[in-house]
């Protein structure tokens, strides 16, 4: 029996030896695949996979109402609670949807070789859901980047063929984030939502990217409740300045005006940004 070479040995490649080899194919592999597609940068969305759409967030308040309180049923207003929180926060869902289509119809009128601007999400469901779901519904190319986890998070349904990640590695998947990103937009979420937040801020801050990057928080009353940095400047934790890496927005016209503004101004060329601006225009990407 003819012994398989190494790098074909699946015993091998899942050793602790094996490791390096499948971090470096964590970069490699993607890599190829962008280069293959065109895909010259980024707009990252962040936030919880807890958020669902207002039709599915409608249709359990319905199914909740009509079965009604019965003698047994001791948890009724517990989900009644939970559910009206949850047609509430599928505001997000929506607002993140369009917002990414505003983005996608735009970035579909440069000219260029590449596509621009690619709306790019975590892959999974809720916000990252919404965000490819509104880049799809554009007709523009989406990324997502989905990590393998204990429970699983499938990918949605929304991510253009070919460009659906799967890691085994937070790292190699958050290089992947941050490395095409020019823009970051962070919507409601937990504690996943904040670390990649952080993350982004601590490179900006820092100058470990070599671009600039944009980075809106989007909800101010979820964010001003969860997250308040200006104590951080008081104390000196943080400089004064580095309040200004952050901006709010709280819908997604104004989001997109905001985005849209600093795309132009520090990622495209003069030429591009005119046609950028130019109202109707009609031209496609390369």
């Amino acid at each position: 029996m003819t012994q398989p070479v190494a790098y074909l040995l699946e015993e091998f490649l899942e050793s602790a030896e094996g490791r390096p080899i499948r971090i470096l194919s964590e970069y490699l592999e993607p890599m190829r695949r962008f280069q293959d597609q065109k895909i010259q940068d980024t707009v990252v969305f962040f936030g919880s996979a807890r958020v669902d759409s207002r039709e599915r967030a409608e249709r359990a308040m319905a199914t909740l109402k009509a079965r009604g309180v019965r003698v047994a049923d001791q948890h009724y207003e517990i989900e009644l609670a939970k559910t009206r929180k949850a047609l509430e926060w599928a505001r997000y869902y929506e607002d993140a949807r369009e917002l990414a289509r505003l983005l996608t119809t735009w970035s579909k009128t440069l000219v260029s070789e590449n596509h621009r601007f690619v709306i790019t999400s975590g892959g999974g469901p809720g916000i990252m859901e919404a965000a490819n779901r509104g880049a799809s519904e554009a007709g523009g190319k989406t990324i997502g980047l989905n990590i393998r986890l204990p429970f699983e998070q499938g990918a949605n349904p929304y991510i253009t063929d070919g460009l659906h990640f799967e890691f085994h590695y937070f790292f190699m998947r958050k290089f992947w984030f941050a490395y095409l990103a020019k823009a970051l937009v962070v919507f409601p979420g937990g504690f996943g939502t904040c670390d990649e937040l952080f993350e982004i801020l601590t490179l900006v801050q820092t100058d470990k990217l070599s671009k600039k990057m944009d980075v809106v928080l989007y909800g101010s009353e979820y964010w001003k409740e969860v997250l308040r940095f200006e104590p951080m400047a008081e104390w000196g934790a943080i400089a004064d300045d580095d309040l200004a890496l952050l901006h709010s927005a709280d819908s997604p016209f104004e989001a997109f005006e905001h985005l849209r503004a600093n795309l132009i101004a520090n990622h495209l060329e003069p030429a591009t940004a005119q046609e950028a601006e130019a109202p109707g225009i009609a031209k496609t990407r390369g």
